[in-house]
């Protein structure tokens, strides 16, 4: 299921040296549903080139979506795609973890937004729009040194556990 909603932003600051914003939310739940010009390859690039330090392989960004995308039992979610003039300015991954009451329904894999659009309000739009989507708690990962985690913590994240891994 392909879903599109518009939303007109418009950042003052950059009204002179941009023009108007209007940032269309794209919530993609099937393969083939993607909008037109953006591809798989465009979206796991976006995540690639923009998640930066922060960010996975193409491999790793790729089977996200495949589990977004899984229809097996406990596996699931969805995408969301800011797109501004036909050009990818913001993209969410989305997990369900099959699990309720001891951990959160949802996982944010992966957030990222265009570098060009960072600070107008973009994340904080699509993070709100996620909450809407989803029918439970959302659980996310974020380093600590990552600029992003402001965000987060300023729309209610929480830090209940710190991770630890062991590697094999």
């Amino acid at each position: 299921m392909y879903i599109k909603k518009s939303i007109r932003f418009i950042n003052p600051k950059n009204l002179k040296k941009q023009g108007v914003i209007v940032m269309h939310i794209n919530i993609i739940r099937e393969e083939d549903n993607y909008p037109e010009n953006i591809s798989r390859e465009t979206i796991i690039n976006f995540l690639y080139n923009h998640l930066g330090e922060f960010g996975d392989t193409k491999k790793a960004i790729s089977k996200s979506i495949d589990y977004a995308f899984s229809r097996d039992k406990g596996k699931g979610g969805f995408l969301v795609l800011a797109i501004d003039k036909n050009k990818l300015i913001g993209a969410v991954v989305m997990n369900k973890t099959g699990m309720h009451d001891y951990i959160p329904e949802y996982f944010l894999v992966y957030i990222a937004i265009h570098k060009e659009f960072r600070g107008k309000g973009f994340g904080s739009k699509l993070l709100k729009k996620i909450f809407d989507i989803c029918d439970g708690d959302v659980a996310l990962h974020v380093e600590y040194e990552n600029p992003a985690k402001r965000l987060y913590e300023r729309l209610g994240f929480t830090s209940k556990y710190a991770e630890m891994r062991h590697k094999k």
